[in-house]
């Protein structure tokens, strides 16, 4: 199915439900395809950073042309990337969005690198990939720390990636929605109306899209975009992991290339230092999004909030508290569900079936796995690896299941679920320590 979803320069999610190339799905790819084809794992980094705007943002899709304007909305013509973008620097030969994604980039760089350095070397990949990497960073450390807690903020529950997570419920409830007759919902051609985000909150997600689009896209110290105040910013757990995650991962890229890497390991540290002080929860014993907005913790536990495991200097006694909360009532990991839910079992909101309000994802148990195995937790990791291959294989590598019965659900034949199944094939079994 990685086969069916290359077009040549990049791997699409799904060829109905997402015909362009996704960011953080490009990232996830390249992770998995690097054991086939690590040369094509590179292309698909190369092809997503191209497309990255001079202030340093990666868009989280870069359009593809020859695909009708009415298979996916938002289409370019309602983002308008290169008219509306045009003072952040979006790039004029190619149509993108004007938000982000999770910042996944700079791991999978590394990861690809390790699985053929002597190609990477020849290439020269690092060396390119290295100053858009730093950029992409730069601009998630500056332009989006809206709190001023050093932590980068998302402006829209689609930047975070888990984008109809009830935790986006109260910052949204602020947000006037956009008509539904001002727009046409191309997902509900290929699923179910019960599965998707509601019409309710889809129009708010319209409406913060084309107030930021309207904005010229202009992100500042002080939360200001387009002369006005943005009414949607809200720090998330996992967003801020990942970023702290391909810091570290910088810092292996920089040595690499010859520098220390001291400075980018040090902030790093210093952002783990951040994410703790701003969004762990001892008593609930998880991290919680932050309403930058409302001022306070979302008191919603997601998956998000488990995805900190993944830092390989969380103090001991925070990742013992995450592993009990995921083996909790709440996500019952190895108990009730063999798969992390993306909410919370007993929360007012969990619906099994619905995208983000409940079901399992690939993606995040890839990044469970990766954080258990990190911290020394062999066995939970082995019994998650075991559940995410076989799931995988039952649902037909479905976009996302039930997190009971391991139902597809979404697409089947997805992008990420694929490399990533791959992924944990190839690299399952070695030591959290020895893991690339």
């Amino acid at each position: 199915m990685l086969e069916d979803n290359w077009t040549g320069t990049s791997t699409v999610p799904s060829r109905g439900l997402y015909p362009h190339q996704w960011s953080w799905d490009s990232a996830f790819i390249a992770i998995g395809l690097r054991h086939l084809s690590p040369l094509r794992a590179q292309t698909e980094l190369e092809t997503l950073l191209a497309a990255q705007w001079d202030d340093g943002r990666i868009p989280h899709i870069v359009f593809n042309p020859s695909v009708p304007l009415d298979a996916y909305f938002p289409s370019p013509d309602f983002w308008r990337s290169s008219t509306a973008g045009r003072a952040a620097g979006a790039p004029r030969t190619v149509q993108t969005s004007g938000i982000v994604q999770p910042p996944v980039h700079a791991l999978a760089a590394w990861l690809v690198h390790c699985s053929d350095p002597g190609l990477s070397r020849a290439r020269g990949f690092l060396t390119r990939m290295y100053p858009r990497l730093a950029a992409w960073h730069r601009y998630l450390l500056h332009r989006r720390d809206l709190g001023g807690g050093s932590l980068a903020s998302v402006v829209h529950p689609w930047e975070q990636g888990m984008d109809n997570s009830p935790c986006w419920d109260l910052p949204l409830s602020r947000v006037t929605p956009a008509p539904a007759r001002s727009f046409r919902r191309a997902d509900l051609d290929h699923g179910s109306a019960q599965d998707r985000p509601t019409d309710l909150d889809y129009g708010r997600y319209v409406r913060l899209a084309t107030d930021y689009r309207d904005g010229e896209y202009r992100d500042g110290l002080d939360g200001r975009q387009g002369g006005g105040r943005s009414e949607f910013a809200v720090e998330d757990p996992s967003f801020n992991a990942l970023l702290i995650a391909s810091e570290h991962a910088l810092a292996r890229i920089a040595q690499e290339l010859g520098a220390t890497g001291t400075a980018r390991h040090a902030r790093a540290e210093r952002l783990t230092a951040a994410l703790i002080d701003r969004l762990w929860d001892p008593a609930e014993g998880m991290f919680f999004s932050r309403d930058v907005r409302g001022g306070g913790l979302i008191p919603e536990r997601s998956v998000s909030g488990l995805i900190p495991l993944l830092l390989p200097t969380l103090p001991r006694d925070i990742v013992e508290a995450l592993v009990r909360t995921a083996a909790s009532k709440h996500f019952g990991l190895g108990g009730t569900t063999r798969l992390v839910p993306s909410y919370d079992l007993l929360g007012e909101a969990f619906d099994p079936h619905r995208y983000w309000r409940g079901p399992a994802w690939f993606n995040t148990g890839w990044l469970v796995e990766r954080g258990l195995r990190t911290h020394g937790e062999r066995g939970r990791a082995d019994a998650l690896r075991r559940a995410v291959l076989d799931i995988a294989d039952t649902s037909g590598f479905a976009e996302y299941v039930d997190p009971y019965t391991g139902e597809a659900c979404g697409a089947t034949g997805f992008g990420w679920t694929a490399a990533l199944t791959l992924d944990l094939l190839h690299t399952g079994t070695a030591k959290g320590g020895d893991r690339q």
